[in-house]
């Protein structure tokens, strides 16, 4: 018979906030899982600190909660250890962007074949709405008695530079779009990155369900959404031709900081052209795939069954 979402829904009491955006988020996420038929036992969640850490909870799949900003190394290492594991990292804004924006730019160095999920609300929601890496220059929310004195980090062009090979942005609640989006980046084959718009009705009274889904007013007097989706353009983010990569970074970037009037949700980058992690770590030991560390067994009378001899000569100094 197969998988449904709700195969993927545990018993935990959920006490996020009425209207917030991460039930969205966490039903996109289920979706994503039933549609591709993935076995929950063959599935990890990992989360940091913040209200997005609770998501692990909710999911019936392996869950870790890590530490803050912490969420990439153990997601990676877990993926490292087991390549047939489906690893799926998830973060708020603060956690991956404050304390984690080391580990994030350095993931992309690597394209470990996973995914990674930011909740982007522009708040550090858990602890009372002080003002996270996404909030714009100027903005004063509600537990702010300032407006922020900060400029705000540009997530898609931060991903984009450290060197994510697919990125995308989604709406917490367009879930049909979100979980056809979380579908294409667990499906690439490398290192995916999804920022989430996730409104926080408690804290940021700005950035809200509203301002999202409509309230620019033009001279007619006629609400247009500010959210709009790039699928319905001619623009295209997909890297055809290794050689056309700079020419299609400036597109990406000016996508990217599109903002106030025009939010664009979807596919913004995604390159196939680069071997994952896995394919680089097999170049070196023969058989890691077939004997990755999971699959060892653990004896101190037992070698191991990696050929680990190339490994070690290229780590080699000298005398």
């Amino acid at each position: 018979m197969g998988f449904k979402p709700s195969d993927y829904k545990t018993d935990v009491h959920n006490d996020w906030c009425p209207g917030c955006g991460d039930f969205g988020i966490l039903n996109a996420i289920q979706m994503t899982l039933a549609e591709l038929q993935i076995p929950p036992f063959k599935t990890a969640i990992f989360s940091g600190i913040g209200c997005s850490g609770k998501t692990p909870h909710f999911i019936h799949t392996y869950g870790i909660h890590t530490l803050h900003g912490r969420v990439l190394p153990f997601a990676q290492g877990a993926k490292l250890c087991n390549p047939d594991l489906q690893v799926i990292a998830v973060g708020g804004d603060g956690d991956g962007l404050g304390i984690g924006v080391g580990h994030f730019i350095n993931s992309g160095r690597r394209n470990i074949d996973m995914t990674y999920i930011i909740y982007n609300n522009g708040v550090y929601g858990l602890t009372k709405g002080q003002a996270s890496p996404t909030l714009k220059l100027g903005m004063k929310t509600k537990s702010l008695t300032q407006p922020n004195v900060n400029d705000a980090i540009n997530p898609i062009a931060l991903a984009f530079i450290s060197g994510f090979t697919f990125i995308a942005r989604g709406y917490a609640y367009d879930i049909r779009h979100l979980k056809d989006l979380l579908k294409q980046a667990i499906q690439h084959k490398g290192l995916s990155f999804v920022d989430i718009l996730q409104p926080c009705p408690t804290y940021n009274d700005i950035n809200t369900k509203e301002w999202f889904q409509g309230t620019k007013m033009e001279d007619s007097g006629k609400v247009v959404p500010r959210i709009y989706k790039l699928d319905s353009t001619d623009y295209d983010g997909t890297l055809k031709e290794p050689e056309k990569y700079y020419d299609l970074a400036s597109r990406v970037i000016e996508k990217s900081n599109e903002w106030n009037d025009k939010i664009p949700i979807g596919i913004f980058y995604r390159n196939e052209h680069i071997p994952t992690y896995q394919e680089r770590i097999s170049e070196k030991i023969e058989n890691y795939l077939k004997y990755p560390p999971a699959k060892q067994k653990i004896s101190s009378q037992q070698k191991t069954n990696s050929k680990i001899d190339q490994i070690l000569e290229s780590l080699y100094v000298g005398k």
